[in-house]
């Protein structure tokens, strides 16, 4: 076991680029912009495990700032050498500490948002369920956990919310122009689901009715891929608990009920 004074976690390969997490941050501006609205002091983000570059903590910072000005983002990795590169990026709302799982923000502060993008896609599945019970301990009242991975240049996202009391809902986020078909990010699933898209899992069963509705929305591809994805998102709304509707699918982004895709074996 860690020390009470050594981060709890690993170092990850810490690849990172910018405009990366773009997708993540539009949601967190966006239908989570109330977390941070409702903070009665200025709420603290993390971005845990940032990599080799601040670069996203530093995008994340000016994009939410523009919901809440004074917002805290502060960065933590375990690597100190890479928390020694960051520190000349610090700013007004904007730190970097080093740390793992155990969030060390001092003085009883606890965050509103912690986001872990492409960390615990490096580790064992069964690392997971401790790494997010260690990290809710951690939250402030109404906080939130954003598990995800991406791939390289932020084109494909997919992202589990855990909220206090336990994972409430996956979202896929699409670049939609060149898009194949949906099950496309499969592949980037998160850590907790990509080892269960197989016949007989929930996901698997998402992700193919998913494929479908987009092949009998092709007649929609005339008026483009956003047309399309509309109309299988509105295809599949009856049989799977969305909770966005046309405002987020029309930016390739769908999230659906984690109940609904969590794994059975």
């Amino acid at each position: 076991m860690p020390g009470p004074h050594r981060p709890v976690g690993s170092i990850t390969r810490g690849t990172t680029n910018p405009n990366r997490l773009r997708r993540c941050d539009r949601w967190l501006a966006g239908p989570q912009a109330g977390r941070l609205r409702r903070s009665t002091t200025p709420p603290i983000v993390v971005d845990l495990g940032y990599g080799a570059s601040p670069v996203t903590a530093v995008e994340l910072h000016e994009r939410l700032r523009r919901v809440r000005p004074d917002v805290q983002v502060v960065g933590i990795e375990i690597d100190p050498e890479r928390v020694a590169a960051a520190r000349p990026l610090e700013r007004a709302g904007l730190s970097f500490r080093r740390g793992g799982f155990e969030v060390p923000l001092g003085d009883g502060r606890r965050p509103t948002v912690v986001r872990a993008f492409n960390v615990l896609r490096q580790y064992d599945e069964a690392e997971v369920a401790g790494a997010w019970a260690q990290l809710r301990t951690r939250l402030a009242p109404g906080g939130l956990i954003v598990d995800g991975t991406c791939d390289e240049v932020g084109r494909r996202a997919a992202w589990v919310a855990v909220d206090e009391a336990g994972p409430v809902s996956l979202t896929i986020s699409l670049r939609l122009r060149g898009l194949g078909r949906p099950s496309d990010v499969a592949e980037r699933l998160p850590k907790a689901l990509i080892h269960h898209n197989v016949p007989g899992e929930p996901i698997h069963a998402f992700l193919t009715d998913l494929d479908d509705a987009w092949a009998r929305s092709a007649p929609h591809a005339g008026w483009g891929a956003r047309q399309r994805f509309l109309a299988a998102a509105a295809d599949i709304a009856g049989r799977w608990p969305l909770a966005d509707g046309p405002s987020r699918w029309r930016l390739g982004e769908m999230t659906v009920a984690w109940d609904a895709v969590a794994p059975v074996s």
